[in-house]
């Protein structure tokens, strides 16, 4: 398996985090073990916290564009101000949890974030708005890349897959429960009073976080100079690997993110005129996504690494393609397939980049957070633009798109792999 700091072309397959000789004496948590429980609970909480913040205006954007006489590709930038402001923060931030520790700057973060939120109510305009949203998005950004590495430092090679998958859950039910309360409470008070509520919810799951998650125990502080940063960002950069999770996330958050923040457009529009309490309940098929998510690592166990991601890949196109139907039952289906698809291939990626990196995990991690808000940013604004010039199949075809790109990647990685293998056994011919 080639480090981060290798150029050399590997398998997506072929991941795999370095074992203990003796497993026994690994102190690093795995399930059914002392604290990890503790440690699962209290990132879910936080995974909750950060999706329920992040797109907290998304179910909300037709009242927004009501409440401000703002079109929606004006009203998008809610959400892609946010994840754009956490893309851009997500390595500088996980920089800080190199030298001051996963649990301190993963604190500090949800402190800002929920403290912004408890602003955001208060907008005076959509301007004020969307600045509160991008201070916000800059402050989650401290908090996915130092999650990553913080599993990666304290569990187990062998549940680390799984781990992951359950932090993604976090997000799933953050992103769900966030949609879902703030469509019905906006139906009846407003979309202030929705963002309120996500706000005072966020409050108590970072409280609930700080005193569950334990003290990191294999955590090691490193140095903050910028040529060690550089470093460290240009070997994981040199990792074709690497490169290739990197826009595989970025290309399949482009998908989720144009097509939820399109949907509620759509779904209050003729034919279907739904009231926003509905179309926030919508978004309970994100519990879809917490299954998929958290059944991720069985999945790689038994296609690999590259069939999950084809699988995944192939499961969302399916969703997007009924989605173009005018059926509402049809459309459900097609949201199902999206939210089921994107969630397993996430996870899988995600957790590729934390076995890949053998040094620097944060930085690694943090460029693969950095691509795949990069990617929502992108979906959310290019989507709602897609969606002004051509309707809800012009939003369709930036998402088949996508998936496209991310099939090709897989392919190419495929190739690699095998071309890679191929040289090897040339070179062990060869030799005798």
């Amino acid at each position: 398996m080639p480090a981060a700091s290798s150029p050399a072309v590997a398998s997506t397959d072929a991941v795999a985090a370095p074992r203990s000789p003796d497993e026994s004496a690994d102190t690093r948590m795995s399930p059914g073990g002392p604290g990890y429980r503790r440690m699962s609970f209290a990132l879910f909480l936080a995974g909750v916290a950060t999706f329920a913040l992040l797109y907290s205006t998304q179910a909300l954007l037709p009242l927004v564009s009501a409440g401000f006489g703002a079109s929606a590709s004006a009203a998008s930038w809610t959400v892609s101000g946010a994840t754009g402001a956490l893309a851009l923060c997500v390595l500088p931030l996980s920089a800080l949890s190199e030298r001051f520790g996963r649990r301190t700057v993963m604190t500090a973060s949800l402190t800002v974030a929920v403290a912004v939120g408890l602003l955001v109510p208060f907008a005076p305009n959509l301007g004020v708005l969307i600045a509160l949203r991008v201070l916000q998005g800059a402050a989650l950004a401290g908090l996915p890349a130092s999650a990553m590495a913080y599993l990666a430092e304290e569990v187990r090679p062998k549940a680390l897959v799984t781990a992951i998958g359950l932090f993604v859950a976090g997000n799933s039910i953050g992103g769900m429960s966030g949609r879902v309360i703030g469509g019905w409470i906006a139906q009846e008070w407003g979309w202030r009073a929705a963002v309120g509520t996500v706000g005072v919810i966020a409050v108590a799951c970072a409280v609930a976080f700080r005193m569950l998650l334990p003290a990191p125990r294999h955590f090691t502080s490193g140095s903050l100079r910028p040529r060690a940063l550089a470093a460290t960002v240009g070997n994981h950069l040199a990792n074709p690997l690497l490169r290739r999770l990197y826009v595989i996330g970025a290309l399949f958050m482009l998908v989720f993110g144009a097509v939820y923040t399109v949907i509620g457009y759509r779904l209050t529009a003729a034919p279907f005129s739904l009231p926003q309490g509905i179309v926030g309940s919508i978004f309970l098929v994100y519990l879809v996504g917490t299954v998929s998510s958290a059944a991720a690592g069985k999945l790689v166990a038994r296609l690999g690494r590259r069939g999950t991601l084809y699988l995944a890949a192939g499961t969302t196109t399916a969703g997007l393609l009924l989605a173009l139907l005018p059926q509402l039952p049809v459309v459900l289906l097609g949201l199902v397939l999206i939210t089921a698809g994107f969630f397993a291939g996430h996870a899988t990626a995600s957790s590729s980049v934390s076995h890949t990196a053998t040094h620097g995990r944060a930085q690694a991690s943090a460029l693969y957070q950095s691509a795949y808000y990069i990617g929502s940013s992108v979906g959310s604004a290019v989507g709602a633009v897609a969606f002004h010039a051509a309707g809800w199949a012009g939003t369709v075809g930036l998402g088949v798109v996508a998936v496209l790109g991310v099939v090709s990647v897989t392919l190419w990685g495929t190739y690699a792999a095998r071309a890679q293998r191929r040289g090897t056994a040339a070179g062990t011919v060869a030799a005798h």
